[in-house]
């Protein structure tokens, strides 16, 4: 059965920077849906200004992986999406946030942090150091991912640790970053994925697109147990 995606995008800077749309005519969510389907996958796109932001009840229980992106517009998300988001997140949907998506209310609801960093633009040269080369987020990654031009996001980032950290980033101006963090909360899994700027055309890229759908595999729910939680009255032991 075919992973079951919604990609989630603000859609703000599309609609009102030139630059932005050059880059990414059909929107970030619309490039980054267009590479998932070729993989076989059944992706929908939701944003911000639709009804509900696009996450309805009904969209969220057919999602097997949301992909967020924003920037912008953190603040207009509705505590009521967010906390849907985060109930489903709990009950085994995964969550792939996307560069300046630290700063979404979901993720920060979901890291109990500020998820603060530094950050410069300047379209510097950017490697992700593969660290954990037997994830499956890594498979078919050489040792590091090349990106000519990036925004740099640089340490402290105000970040519980990751449960598994599978990308370190280097910047041409010396500073380094925890760029692929892998994180479990309740049945839900998260992987923070940093590059994706949106006046560069990093989504269009071979490796980075290799990450999202591994991405998309690895945080797929699985058929584990339900946790039972409560008064147990009944012991499996009996004396």
């Amino acid at each position: 059965m075919a992973i079951r995606v919604t990609v989630w995008n603000e859609n703000r800077h599309e609609q009102i920077n030139e630059a932005v749309r050059r880059v990414y005519p059909d929107g970030i969510h619309g490039a980054i849906a267009d590479h998932l389907r070729t993989q076989g996958m059944q992706v929908r796109t939701a944003t911000l200004d639709e009804p509900e932001h696009g996450l309805t009840d009904e969209v969220l229980a057919d999602t097997d992986v949301l992909i967020w992106w924003g920037h912008i517009a953190h603040h207009e998300v509705s505590d009521e999406v967010v906390d849907r988001v985060h109930r489903r997140v709990l009950d085994g949907m995964g969550l792939i946030a996307l560069h300046s998506a630290h700063h979404s209310k979901i993720f920060r609801k979901l890291m109990g942090t500020t998820c603060d960093l530094k950050w410069r633009e300047m379209g510097e040269k950017e490697r992700l150091w593969v660290v954990e080369p037997g994830h499956p987020i890594a498979e078919g990654i050489g040792e590091y991912i090349e990106l000519p031009n990036t925004e740099m996001y640089g340490e402290q980032f105000d970040i519980p640790a990751p449960d598994t950290l599978v990308f370190i980033s280097w910047f041409a101006g010396g500073e380094v970053f925890r760029s692929g963090c892998c994180f479990y909360r309740g049945r839900g899994k998260i992987f923070y994925f940093r590059p994706g700027h949106e006046t560069y055309p990093i989504f269009y890229n071979n490796d980075v697109q290799r990450v999202l759908t591994n991405a998309v595999r690895w945080a797929a729910p699985v058929a584990g147990p339900v946790p039972k939680f409560g008064h147990h009255p009944q012991p499996l032991e009996r004396t």
